[in-house]
């Protein structure tokens, strides 16, 4: 078993490579918090195999379905920012498993909350870098979690 990293994954360091699973995460991050639809494209599988299940967007499969719900995030008035921490990686040959914790702020309406996710992403390497096929996430709080959906929609 992988011991758990406590150095956050931010996004917000030099732009890293995406050839290596730690400058995959990072790329994904800085997509998220700069609200870079183009990067985050860039991060994901294109593929109908694509999956995505999180307190947002419900289950969603290949790119478009999952783009929809960071179209959403993006150009909503509601600004949320996270961070990826206490994870381990699992590297098995052409695919690797991110599974750790998110922590960050949401921010809307002059209303901050506090983001605690159990999240997990799932990349596997294609044309020569890791590309994300797969991403769960879910908030144990039910009322943190109510809070969060009606925020954002």
């Amino acid at each position: 078993m992988s011991k758990p990293i406590a150095t956050a994954v931010t996004g917000a360091g030099p732009k890293t490579d995406p050839t290596s699973p730690l400058g995959a995460l990072e790329e994904f991050y800085r997509a998220f918090n700069a609200r870079d639809l183009a990067l985050m494209e860039q991060n994901w599988l294109n593929s109908a195999e694509a999956s995505m299940d999180n307190p947002l967007g419900g289950i969603r499969r290949g790119w478009e379905g999952i783009a929809t719900v960071y179209r959403r995030i993006f150009s909503g008035s509601a600004r949320v920012e996270v961070e990826f921490f206490d994870y381990t990686l699992h590297v098995q040959g052409e695919s690797f498993l991110a599974v750790g914790r998110e922590r960050g702020t949401l921010d809307a309406n002059g209303e901050r909350l506090n983001l605690k996710i159990r999240t997990s992403r799932w990349f596997v390497r294609s044309d020569g870098r890791w590309r994300q096929l797969h991403h769960h996430g879910s908030i144990e709080d039910a009322d943190l979690l109510a809070r969060y959906q009606t925020a954002v929609r």
